[in-house]
């Protein structure tokens, strides 16, 4: 045997002592990722998550009606159902209270076996009692058999015995707790974020009410309420309210039994519908759950929207029985599309629910679209004329990007041939390189002389790039700028996007703290979100924030990124301080550019993230979208909260 501990010293003992036993919740605690997916907001966000997908569970069993989430004014939650209550009499081999067990044990639930849900999204068996885990503190009221019933938590470890507080009529459950900021650097809930799933939620819910309440709102709280009759229709015609649809949405649903992998009764809903626009929206659901990275219900989809396609175009004769078929690419542009499965046992990749990957599903889901768009297809002739139109001029539009994508890929990616005066970086690691996004020349200048030259590349581009919400892909890649913004990344784009070429780790946005620079900012995330999603849910996108104001009294000077941080200068310094105002990134010289937006020890980056797909679609859609009613509904909206209007 060899004696390793003379070549490395430093090596740690492996011994019996070293073995760790985590009890109870504390694994939780110690690996929240494992669990809600990390520390950051979009982990904060699924505590109320894995809290109401309890009360959705519910719902599914036909036994709740009414859900409603408060914000409290210290930033607490609470989540209140009608359903029939968490058994609290005493566990057969737990020998507790069951409240108890299902609060502060992993594993614990109705979910498992034969027992109290047929269907359910939360059959991990961890979503409460982990909430609880990363709490501070949480409280649990529940009203059954005729009383109301309490037990209290402190990090995830019951500080009461399950009390019977009071006689009380009807059933439910209520869930109080107080996110833990040992664990979650920022305990602000988003307004937006949950009003946005409990939307979605209750579009894919038929028959339940979801109240949201924000009380930390003065002087009157902040209120939405989410019913929806027409389930997942009605949610096709909300994403395409700011669209002209091409026709009515097609519906399909059906019940299926199967025997494999086991026996199960598997329930599928599909509704689409195309309209004049050139991306694609096409959401997946499983047991009312949004499944942002997929799964085999959305291949399944995808798969049967595109082959009934081809094959109903040529059963027309719109296409030619020896002329190339439609691909997918053609069969996507302008469709809205939502898939919604019910499935006793889904399984999902993680905790966190992302994708589906129940096998049998993908066929089951292009079995009821085929029928359903293809009986569309076939009894709708005008609807689908209109479809095989607009796929026609997508295939030839696909056609005149794919000759753009060859020019851009001819192109040597060198500094000194490449269009938009690219100013490389000499390190070729991706993990350490950056690409900053530059408005104009004279910036682009700054920029170039203040970058630390070994991993900070520049790219600064001429006026503004073309409204990618308006154009088609191969109108895209004729404009310039587009042509230099892929050349420099090195992913390529559409179907010959990859990830793994990219050359630069961040790709930092850094335009002027002026109406144009805010302009051109959303035109380029307007393109990233479009053509290069994968970035930004991979983390890569990045927005510099420069400094508002340079102040100055004496031989004291100071930067104010917000008007806060001036007025507070203002009042230490006095009323003699001068106060440049800097509205282009130009004013600054390369010094001062380092030293505020790109010296990593002392910047600020915002990160950009997809917190909600269908949200960030509606919203790009309307302010970049071909309708204007839409727009002007919510410039008029939001006129009065404006601050600091640049014109």
């Amino acid at each position: 045997m060899v004696n390793n501990r003379d070549q490395n010293e430093n090596v740690l003992e492996y011994a019996e002592g070293a073995v760790t036993v985590l009890k109870g919740l504390e694994a939780v605690r110690r690996r929240p990722g494992m669990y809600v997916g990390g520390t950051d907001l979009k982990a904060l966000h699924h505590l109320v998550y894995e809290v109401v997908d309890n009360s959705i569970d519910e719902v599914l069993a036909g036994v709740c009606t009414q859900i409603a989430v408060i914000i409290h004014n210290n930033g607490a939650v609470t989540v209140t159902d009608n359903g029939r209550g968490i058994p609290v009499g005493p566990h057969p081999t737990e020998k507790i209270s069951t409240l108890q067990v299902v609060m502060t044990q992993l594993n614990a639930g109705a979910k498992f076996g034969d027992g109290g849900y047929k269907v359910s999204g939360g059959l991990h068996g961890v979503g409460v009692s982990a909430v609880n885990a990363l709490s501070e503190t949480m409280q649990t009221e529940v009203i059954r058999n005729g009383y109301l019933w309490r037990q209290q938590y402190r990090q995830g470890i019951p500080i009461s015995e399950v009390e019977k507080i009071e006689k009380a009529d009807g059933s439910g459950v209520a869930v109080y707790f107080m996110p833990d900021s040992e664990i979650f650097p920022d305990t602000n809930f988003r307004f937006e974020t949950l009003a946005n799933r409990f939307r979605e939620m209750a579009f894919v819910t038929r028959g339940v009410t979801i109240h949201l309440r924000d009380e930390r709102v003065e002087p009157f709280p902040r209120e939405m309420s989410f019913y929806f009759e027409g389930g997942i229709s009605s949610f096709v015609r909300y994403l395409n309210r700011n669209r002209k649809p091409t026709h009515d949405v097609v519906y399909g649903s059906q019940v299926f039994d199967v025997t494999e992998p086991r026996p199960a009764r598997i329930e599928i809903e599909v509704a689409l519908q195309y309209a004049d626009y050139y991306s694609d929206s096409m959401l997946a659901f499983a047991n009312t759950i949004h499944t942002p990275d997929g799964g085999t219900h959305l291949e399944g989809l995808r798969a049967a929207v595109t082959r009934a396609i081809n094959y109903h175009a040529k059963k027309s004769g719109v296409v030619k029985e020896n002329d190339p078929s439609f691909t997918g690419e053609d069969t996507y542009e302008g469709l809205t599309a939502i898939v919604s499965i019910k499935h006793p046992e889904p399984q999902f990749e993680s905790q966190t629910k992302v994708k589906l990957l129940n096998p049998e599903v993908k066929g089951l889901v292009q079995t009821l679209v085929n029928q359903a768009f293809g009986e569309f297809l076939q009894t709708n002739p005008r609807g689908a004329k209109a479809i095989f139109e607009k796929c026609l001029v997508s295939s030839r539009a696909r056609a005149a990007s794919k000759r753009a994508r060859e020019l851009i890929r001819s192109s040597p990616l060198q500094s000194t041939t490449l269009p938009g005066k690219l100013a490389d970086c000499s390190s070729t690691d991706p993990m350490q390189s950056e690409l900053y996004i530059v408005e104009g020349d004279s910036a682009g200048g700054s920029a170039k002389q203040g970058r630390d030259r070994h991993f900070q590349a520049i790219l600064p581009l001429r006026g503004k790039i073309l409204n990618t919400e308006r154009a088609r892909l191969d109108k895209i890649l004729a404009n310039k700028e587009v042509q230099a913004l892929i050349s420099a990344l090195g992913v390529g784009v559409g179907d010959e996007f990859d990830l793994s070429r990219l050359r630069y780790g961040r790709i930092i946005i850094m335009t002027d703290a002026d109406v144009d620079g805010a302009h051109i900012r959303t035109l380029l995330l307007t393109f990233f979100f479009r053509y290069m999603p994968e970035l930004i849910k991979e983390g890569h996108l990045y927005i510099a924030q420069p400094p508002l104001y340079l102040l100055k009294s004496g031989k004291k000077q100071a930067y104010a990124y917000t008007e806060k941080e001036k007025d507070a200068v203002i009042k230490d310094w006095g009323t003699r301080t001068d106060i440049q105002r800097y509205k282009g990134l130009g004013e600054m010289n390369p010094n001062q550019l380092w030293e505020t937006t790109m010296d990593p020890a002392n910047r600020t980056l915002l990160q950009v993230t997809i917190e909600d797909a269908g949200a960030a679609d509606k919203t790009f859609d309307m302010l970049m979208g071909s309708s204007v009613p839409p727009r002007r509904t919510f410039i008029t909206t939001h006129a009065h909260s404006v601050r600091n209007l640049d014109v």
